[in-house]
């Protein structure tokens, strides 16, 4: 990665600002984004310290103008784009039948069209250097989950996106990346919207007997490195995937009784 341009969207906080601490002690120079100015400070103090070249921009991938202003502030600042990490995302938790319409859009409009905005804009300059589009999903792209119906659709949304792109992208040699981490400890399940749109509040899961945000970043700078067209993480996210292709009917049942016993499920 020595000399190479990362560009992080979702980079303050989770998986994302851990891909931009791994990617950069690997010797990239790193641009994050993300929606919060002081976040994203804190953020930038943190990879100072850590003698990590970087850049902040304040930008919000839902907004079109913000996505190709977050590129070309990436180009500005380096000259070229290697790496693009779609990271930022949004989780919800609501029963379909409760949820506000507004909440299944927001899911889209910055899960999906967060990632088609931000793609749209990197990829000449990703073409130019035959470098990598990655697209941070979800067991949730495989595997549609009850009380996430936005979340699922967005994801399956994304990987569909991802997997015509790379098609497209093959003459040209760029890089497609589509990686599932599973339960991953992030702030993600913190800030996920209710039927209402508020924001949850509080994880339903134990966050520290789960898969770090660290462990992750690890593993995705190994999986753009070795080029691999998809990564599915943790164990129980490579069971679902399988007995899902293999098995629907027992997944369906498999997969509401675990919902079932989440903290506070929606779930009856």
């Amino acid at each position: 990665m020595k000399g190479k341009v990362v560009l992080i969207t979702g980079g303050t906080s989770g998986i994302g600002r851990a891909c931009a601490e791994v990617f950069g002690k690997a010797g990239a120079k790193v641009v994050i984004t993300g929606r919060n100015e002081a976040r994203l400070q804190e953020t930038s103090t943190e990879l100072k310290r850590q003698g990590i070249e970087h850049r902040t921009v304040r930008a919000d991938v839902g907004n079109e103008e913000d996505s190709r202003r977050a590129v070309e502030e990436t180009i500005a600042a380096f000259g070229r784009l290697d790496v693009l990490l779609n990271n930022a995302g949004i989780s919800m938790r609501a029963l379909f039948q409760d949820a506000d319409l507004d909440v299944i859009r927001q899911l889209m409009q910055t899960n999906f069209f967060g990632t088609v905005y931000t793609t749209k804009f990197a990829l000449p300059h990703i073409v130019a250097t035959k470098g990598s589009i990655v697209g941070i999903s979800s067991i949730a792209g495989y595997r549609g989950l009850p009380g996430r119906t936005g979340y699922s659709a967005s994801k399956f949304a994304m990987q569909g996106f991802l997997e015509a792109l790379r098609t497209e992208l093959l003459p040209q040699g760029v890089h497609v990346l589509v990686a599932c981490p599973g339960f991953t400890s992030s702030n993600i399940r913190n800030v996920a919207l209710a039927a209402d749109g508020s924001q949850q509040g509080e994880s339903p899961l134990d966050e520290g007997n789960i898969m770090s945000s660290e462990e992750v970043a690890e593993h995705l700078l190994r999986a753009v490195q070795q080029r691999r067209r998809d990564m599915v993480l943790t164990s129980q996210g490579k069971l679902t995937v399988f007995l899902n292709k293999w098995m629907p009917s027992l997944t369906d049942k498999l997969v509401l009784n675990h919902f079932r016993k989440e903290k506070d499920s929606p779930l009856r």
